[in-house]
């Protein structure tokens, strides 16, 4: 078992390269840093351009190996690390052609480059993934340097409050129980943006988000209850005017790790994001974790 960390030279920054090493050291297991190039055309140019193609996706791949292994080797360098070069007509294609060669235990990803720093932030390969993914898929937030303790201090599951979502909070308990962090349980109740005054009342909005949060809580509760979690697992409820002001209003601590999943959408294993689930995730202060069914 491995942690694979996707990489490209000067493609979004080493911020996935720190959570991978962060992961591997973690997991007490082995890092991958794969590259995936473009793959040539299986028909030769008369005017050598395939050659050329081909040198030119080498040399990124030698590039991008030399930069990732002066990095990990800096942040551990002890670190059992190996790289890989895959040739295909998609990053993404090239990740999962990887995880089920190298027998991944989870893949890492950066974030885009063009967002906010200290914030999560989707690009074109990370969304495909999120969608697709056989394995935990962590996404580092843009500009990520890894935790002054080097390593993780807490778990926060994002529990929706559904009993389909439940197995999710159990699978988050045993991560927990592996890595030997505390965990906790967050609830977000989020009003919608909407113009004012709105048609039902000023009030009725504030009415409607208390009876949610209050909902919440019950739901959380019976966490405990049911014996789905321990009575040393925190629960919270995070209320907001929108997803970034919930997110910003609970309390993140330096290495902790967000993990969230949604209910099975099929027979296969793999990550299936819903609307909140994205959202969650592009608005996270901190790592994110999203589990497949």
């Amino acid at each position: 078992m491995t942690v694979i960390v996707g990489y490209l030279a000067g493609k979004a920054g080493i911020s996935a390269l720190h959570l991978g090493v962060e992961a591997a050291r973690t997991l007490k297991t082995t890092l991958s840093v794969v590259t995936v190039v473009p793959k040539p055309w299986t028909t030769p140019s008369p005017a050598r351009i395939d050659a050329e193609y081909a040198q030119y996706a080498d040399k990124l791949a030698v590039d991008s190996a030399s930069q990732a292994k002066e990095c990990v080797t800096k942040l551990d360098p002890g670190l059992d690390v190996t790289f890989h070069k895959y040739a295909h007509r998609s990053a993404p294609g090239g990740l999962l052609k990887a995880v089920e060669d190298l027998n991944a235990e989870a893949l890492v990803l950066g974030s885009a480059a063009d967002g906010s720093l200290g914030q999560v932030v989707v690009g074109s390969t990370a969304d495909r993934l999120l969608h697709s993914s056989p394995v935990p898929l962590a996404i580092s937030p843009r500009g990520y340097r890894g935790s002054k303790t080097h390593g993780l201090t807490r778990i926060t599951a994002a529990y929706p409050g559904t009993e389909e979502s439940i197995h999710v909070v159990e699978r988050v308990v045993a991560l927990a129980e592996r890595l030997g962090v505390p965990m906790r349980v967050v609830t977000f109740a989020v009003r919608g943006r909407t113009m004012y005054p709105p048609t039902a009342g000023l009030n009725a909005e504030d009415t409607l988000l208390s009876s949610w949060a209050a909902q919440s809580r019950e739901a959380l509760a019976a966490l405990k209850t049911r014996g789905v979690v321990g009575d040393d697992v925190e629960l919270q409820v995070v209320t907001g005017n929108g997803w970034d002001q919930a997110l910003d209003a609970a309390e993140w601590q330096d290495g902790e790790l967000l993990a969230l999943g949604t209910s099975p959408q099929g027979p296969i294993a793999r990550v299936f994001l819903g609307s909140k689930g994205t959202k969650i995730i592009r608005h996270s202060p901190v790592p994110v974790l999203v589990l497949p069914n």
